[in-house]
Order: C-alpha cells, then sequence, then structure tokens
C-alpha cells in the first residue's frame, strides 16, 4: 500500500515532474546509531579505526522497529560486529591477536584503550564528563580569568574508558550471562554515544574510569554507583543507557543478599502514562529470564498489605465483605509517575512508611519536567522518602536547564543532610557526574526543519491539508511530508477541533476516517492505549495529540512532526520535533505553522533551528530558516518567556474568549469564513426563536380552554 499513491490519486504529474522518492525514517535500512560520525581529517586519532568502517550494515528486521505500510521480515541472525577495542590492538601490533580466554566475571577486563585514546574517542564522539561536586582541594587554581581575578568556578572534566562494544560488558563490567544475552538477541552490538559514556560510568565507579585526576573518596561504596545526570539528543538510546546499569546492580543484590522476599529496589519516575508503559517493555525485554521482575504501577495497587489483609491473614475464618483486595507490587524495579506513588506514599488509610526502605536506585527520566514546578512537589516528595544511605540517582533527558542542574546538586546535599541527622552519623558524599552529548539543549541533526509562514488561522488548516497531498509540493522545497506524521496542538480542545476538520480528508480508498485520531489526557487510559497501538501497528496515519507524547515516546517509524501551535519553549520544541529522526534515521521532516499571532513568540524556535543548521552545516538555505527572518524575529524577555511556558497563547485557550473575545474568534480552528459562521448563528438563534414562540403559543391556547373561574 502506498498513502502517497492514495492520497494523490486525483492529481496528474506532468512527464519529468514526478515525486522524487525521497530516504524516510518508515523505508530503508537502519544506519549505525551514532549521532556524530568521525571526521575523516581527524589527525589525533589516526590509530582508531572510523566508527561503522567494515561494518555489515545493521538490518530494520530486529524485533521493536517498526515498518509501516510494509511486511516486516523477521531473522533470528545477527551479525557479527567486531570490537573497536580487538580493531586498536590489531593496528598497533600490526595484526590479530590470537584469541585468549575469556576472564570470569569477578574479574573484570580493563578496556584494550589507553588513557589518551580513550579521551580522543571522548572528543571524536563530541562526550563531555565533569565532576559537578568537586572538593576543595579539586577545584583548586581553577578559576576562568587567570590567577587572582575572581570567576566562575571551573569543574574539573573526567575521561572514562568508553564502551565500544555490548559484548565487552560481561567481560569488563561482569554482568550476566542471561542479560548479556538479551542484549545480544534485542540486536545491540554497537553502543550509541549516550551508551558508550554512561554505561562505564555507571557499571564501575572505580578510579579507573572516572579519571586518573579526580580520584575517589575512600568511604564510597564500589558497589553503588555515582550519581548522574545525563543530557543526550532525543533518540540516543537513554532508556537503555540507565536500564543496563539498574537491572545489573538489582541482580547482583539478589544474588548477593539472597531476599527470601522480593522488595521494590530501584525506581523508575516519568512523566505520562505512555512514557511508563514504554519503559515497562524496554525493560521486560532486557529482563527475560534473568529473575528480575519490572512493573508498572496503576491505579488500584497496593505497595504493602492492606490492613485488612493483614486481619484477614491472622483469621482465616473472616469473611471479605469487599469481595477483593488490591494487587500488592512484588517487584524488583517500580516504573511510575510521581503523582501517582506520591498519593500512595501519602495514602491516610493505608499508609506505606517502609515500603522504599530496600530502594537503592532511583531514575527520573524527562528530569528536567519532574523537577519543573508542575510535578516538583511528588518527585521531591517520593525521593525524600527514601532511606537508604547508598541510594544512587541519574537523571536524563534531552534538555536541562541550568537551573534544573542547580536544583538537583542542592536537592542531593539537602537528603545526605538529612539522612545524616536521623542516622545520627556521616552519610558520605558520592561523586556527581555530569554527561552531555553533543551540545546542550539542540535538535537532532538529521531532521529538517521547515518554518512556514500561514498569516492566520484559516492559513494553517490550508497548509497544513496541503501537507496531507505531497504531490502537490512544489519542487525545490525539500523532502515532503508523508504519513504516518504527528501533529500537535496547545490545548485540548484545539486537537479536537482539528481532529474533526481533518475527519474526512483522507480518502475512503485509503481508510478514510480510521487513518486519523486524536490523543489527549481527557481520553480513558483504555482508549489511549487503544490509539497508541493502533499508531504504532500503521493503522493510523494522521495522530493530533498535544504535549502528552512530546517526550519520551519511541516511534521509529515517524516520518515527520506537525507544530501546528508552536512550542512554548526552546525545550518543548526539541522534544517535539524529536519524535522523528529516531537512533540515526535520516529523512525526518519537521514543520512549523505560524500566524501572525505566533510572530512575537517564534524567536526561540528560531534560534532552535538555526543552531541545528549551524551543526548540520547545510546549505540549502531556503530549505530552513533564513538569516533576515532571524534578525527581524523580536526578543522575549525573562518574564514573557516564563509566562510564555506556563500559561501558553491565551487567545488559544478556553479562557481567552472571556479576556480578548475578538482575538478568541480569531484563533478558532474552522475552515468557513466568517460571514458564513455569522450567517449560521443567525439561522440557529431563528430556529430557536421560533421554537420559544411555538411553545408559548401552546401554553396561551391551553389556557383558554380552561372554565372561567370569575375575579375572585
Amino acid at each position: 500500500m502506498d498513502p502517497l499513491k492514495l492520497l494523490s490519486r486525483s492529481t496528474r504529474l506532468r512527464a519529468g515532474r514526478q515525486h522524487a522518492q525521497h530516504t524516510t525514517p518508515s523505508s530503508g535500512d537502519r544506519a549505525q546509531p551514532k549521532l556524530f560520525p568521525p571526521v575523516e581529517d581527524t589527525p589525533k586519532i589516526s590509530k582508531k579505526r572510523k566508527r561503522g568502517e567494515n561494518m555489515p550494515p545493521f538490518s530494520d528486521d530486529q524485533p521493536g522497529c517498526l515498518d509501516f505500510f510494509g511486511v516486516a521480515v523477521k531473522s533470528n541472525t545477527r551479525p557479527a560486529v567486531e570490537s573497536k577495542q580487538d580493531a586498536v590492538q590489531d593496528r598497533e601490533e600490526g595484526g590479530p591477536e590470537p584469541e585468549k580466554s575469556r576472564a570470569p566475571s569477578s574479574a573484570p577486563v580493563l578496556p584494550a584503550t589507553t588513557d589518551e585514546e580513550a579521551r580522543a574517542v571522548l572528543k571524536q564522539h563530541k562526550l563531555k564528563v565533569t565532576l559537578l561536586n568537586p572538593t576543595s582541594s579539586q577545584t583548586k587554581q581553577r578559576r576562568k580569568g587567570g590567577s587572582g581575578r575572581s570567576g566562575k568556578m571551573e569543574r574539573p572534566a573526567l575521561h572514562p574508558h568508553p564502551l565500544m562494544s555490548f559484548k565487552d560488558t560481561r567481560g569488563r563490567f561482569g554482568i550476566s550471562s542471561r542479560l548479556a544475552a538479551n542484549l545480544n538477541e534485542q540486536g545491540y552490538s554497537v553502543p550509541t554515544e549516550v551508551q558508550m559514556g554512561a554505561l562505564p560510568i555507571l557499571l564501575d565507579a572505580s578510579e579507573q574510569y572516572l579519571g586518573h585526576d579526580i580520584p575517589l573518596s575512600a568511604e564510597t561504596d564500589r558497589r553503588s554507583s555515582p550519581n548522574l545526570l545525563t543530557v543526550a539528543p532525543t533518540g540516543s538510546g537513554k532508556t537503555l543507557a540507565f536500564m543496563i546499569p539498574l537491572l545489573h546492580r538489582v541482580q547482583s543484590r539478589r544474588h548477593r543478599d539472597q531476599h527470601p522476599t522480593r522488595t521494590v529496589c530501584a525506581i523508575v519516575l516519568a512523566p505520562t502514562k505512555e512514557l511508563v508503559g514504554q519503559i515497562t517493555n524496554e525493560g521486560r525485554k532486557v529482563t527475560k529470564g534473568t529473575g528480575v521482575s519490572v512493573t508498572q504501577l496503576r491505579k488500584g495497587m497496593r505497595l504493602r498489605p492492606t490492613r485488612l489483609s493483614e486481619s484477614k491473614a491472622k483469621d482465616t475464618s473472616s469473611p471479605n465483605p469487599t469481595g477483593g483486595e488490591p494487587t500488592v507490587v512484588k517487584a524488583d524495579v517500580l516504573i511510575c509517575t510521581p503523582g501517582l506513588l506520591h498519593s500512595m506514599l501519602n495514602d491516610e488509610h493505608n499508609p506505606a512508611q517502609d515500603a522504599l526502605a530496600d530502594v537503592r536506585d532511583l531514575v527520573l527520566d524527562e528530569a528536567d519536567v519532574l523537577l519543573d514546578p508542575l510535578f516538583r512537589e511528588q518527585t521531591l516528595g517520593v525521593w525524600h522518602r527514601i532511606v537508604s544511605p547508598r541510594l544512587s540517582v541519574s537523571l536524563w533527558s534531552a534538555t536541562m536547564g541550568s537551573n534544573i542542574e542547580e536544583l538537583a546538586i542542592s536537592t542531593i546535599k539537602d537528603w545526605r543532610e538529612k539522612l545524616s541527622m536521623q542516622n545520627r552519623e556521616t552519610v558520605p558524599e558520592a561523586p556527581f557526574v555530569r554527561l552531555v552529548v553533543g551540545l546542550k539543549d539542540s535538535a537532532v541533526l538529521n531532521v529538517e526543519h521547515k518554518l512556514i509562514y500561514a498569516a492566520t488561522e484559516q492559513g494553517k488548516l490550508m497548509g497544513l491539508r496541503q501537507l496531507l497531498h505531497p504531490a502537490s509540493t512544489p519542487q525545490g522545497a525539500g523532502a515532503s511530508l508523508l504519513p504516518p506524521f504527528l501533529i500537535f496542538t496547545q490545548t485540548i480542545e484545539r486537537a479536537v477541533a482539528l481532529h474533526s476538520e481533518l475527519l474526512y480528508d483522507i480518502p475512503a480508498e485509503a481508510g478514510g476516517i480510521g487513518r486519523i485520531a486524536v490523543l489527549h489526557a481527557d481520553l480513558s487510559d483504555t482508549a489511549r492505549d487503544s490509539v497508541m497501538t493502533r499508531f504504532r501497528k500503521g493503522e493510523i496515519w494522521v495522530l493530533i495529540t498535544t504535549d502528552l507524547l512530546s517526550r519520551g515516546i519511541d516511534f521509529r517509524g515517524i516520518n515527520g512532526v506537525v507544530n501546528y501551535d508552536i512550542p512554548t519553549s526552546s525545550a518543548a520544541y526539541v522534544h517535539r520535533v524529536g519524535r522523528t529522526g529516531r537512533a540515526g534515521r535520516g529523512g525526518g521532516v519537521a514543520v512549523t505553522l505560524y500566524s501572525k499571532d505566533d510572530i512575537p513568540y517564534l524567536k526561540h524556535v528560531a534560534n532552535v533551528v538555526a543552531m541545528a543548521q549551524k551543526q548540520e552545516g547545510s546549505s540549502n538555505k531556503d530549505a530552513g530558516l533564513q538569516q533576515w527572518l532571524l534578525d527581524a524575529l523580536p526578543k522575549l524577555s525573562k518574564q514573557e518567556k516564563h509566562t510564555l511556558k506556563k500559561r501558553g497563547i491565551e487567545s488559544r485557550k478556553s479562557r481567552g474568549k472571556d479576556t480578548n473575545p475578538r482575538a478568541a474568534r480569531g484563533a478558532r480552528i474552522s475552515s468557513k469564513a466568517g460571514f458564513v459562521r455569522q450567517a449560521e448563528n443567525n439561522h440557529r438563534g431563528a430556529v430557536l426563536g421560533s421554537q420559544r414562540r411555538a411553545q408559548a403559543e401552546a401554553l396561551s391556547d391551553a389556557g383558554d380552554d380552561t372554565e372561567f373561574a370569575g375575579f375572585d
């Protein structure tokens, strides 16, 4: 089934102007998952083999990948990928070395690269590792601006030895054979940049991987990993980067401590239910056969048995008046939203004071949102309920502001001081490491960005309809937008209205109204799960949604993203467009439609697009952002940015009708002209007036038939 032919069946193309075939994320083979390819003329890394050289193409037939509009051919065979450590050793010694026996898992094998080579690889892949909580001796004489001059404290840089191949995790870090086999079955062979830098930090906290120049404290528990703050682009593999160390530590503790009962040892917090479900599914794939249980916390579950269950356990003859008890969570890794877990911990009828007593790992996925004022109270409430002094905290996101970074540092410090006062002993301070992949708060490089001026809301609707018919796209306009794609709106009301307008734009031969759907928070959990399942299967081609799906959701076959309403911040734009171009796939398109009312708020979007074009080095100036537009856009003050992020554009909200009715009418999503809507309103008012008059006449006629009772 070719969606392009179905959507453009009524368009006759002239000879020589056939639609150009573009590489899209939903077609073709998947490239090697690298965000920053090596530079050919880099002299410092001449000893190392280029990343991806002499490697077989990565097939897209692996489980978990999506194939829209086609039949996937699954294969159980995996090509053998040569380790980079072996490649370096071959080049240095002049030939391949005879195969050596693998050391046991209890004795980690050191990486083959030297410290200088490790620094070169980190620089080559744009990995920057920094220690955020250095001691006074480590920060001595590290001030910017020279000696004797005041300035901002410069934090020391670390140079961990990067991970070159997933098959080295067992010998180097001692992960279990079952966990390593699951990674191989899922097709993971070459780590991405974030996995290359994060896995050595989280799997081994010894000083040889954090850098010889920054020694760790002697009181640091080697079985606990340092706290980590990671900033990596969307679709770079952050979920697997924190899931592998998490499962490895949980499995090691279970074998070492031999708990008779299953208790919660690790918690992963995510802002939305869809992201929680996705992380749970990925975790269960990796934990197959390992004995580690990964559970998604849902409404109706309990962290501990209720008082009624405890009384029934003592008296088995007592009946069950409720007809059933809530499910008690029995899991090693608990994945949930912060609001649900916080409400369960503070339940007055069934308090769970000791439910998190054994938790030693806390992961905050999309940490900038979880520590935003919207989720901050619930997230910190869960954080402060953990009482283990060996707690390891990791924060992950594609965008991380300096305020979130400082908040994380202060929260760790306050939590440690509070725990020291409760235990009446000093809790040792663990290293807090920051890992940045590429540039912070930047969009992915393999996505084409487009800013389209539509003047009015009607123009935006017309432009969106033109995107639904890619055959009408003129030549020289760059890559066209092919389904499936996402459409983002500012509010739920606008998403529903846009869905009503586009409901019949897809012809019946292509599936009709079943190819377009809307997803928002007002839908039930069952309806949301149904829409997500149909979209992943390729039954839905166009999905209209709010920022509910802008973070973390992995749709590997999404060909494009349309911002029908501009995002309220640069971080929101980065996460929205990050739904396409996942895992190194090229050909994704990000289109932003803006009207005259959006021009005062477009500067933050234009800055992100300009930075992405600068990193990519694109020569096609007409396809993206032009410099005159960037210079002409007005700048927003700090207060205006805060108001826009918190409230959005007022005229597009339901309460905007009261503040500015005229602007609210202009922001209405409708293809009808103003005089047409006025005529319809007049007709509707005339019908209502006629009905009222008919009811009044009926009442008056009924009164004439009654008997006269006199004037008394």
